[in-house]
């Protein structure tokens, strides 16, 4: 299976409870961690929700 990598950018303090879920349901607990998760719809449209907070590591 295919992987992406995705990193913190942003603190989500004061954000809203579903996007602080969604970020805990990816992995990332801190600011500029990073992790590597299977990359499939789901979890495509788990990084779309928190675009702002997150992103995309090559």
């Amino acid at each position: 299976m295919a992987t992406i990598k995705v990193k913190q950018i942003k603190s989500k303090i004061g954000y809203p409870v579903d996007q602080k879920r969604t970020l805990q349901a990816l992995g990332l607990h801190k600011i500029s961690q990073v992790v590597e998760v299977e990359d499939n719809p789901s979890i495509r449209g788990m990084i779309r929700k928190v675009r702002h907070l997150v992103t995309v590591v090559e």
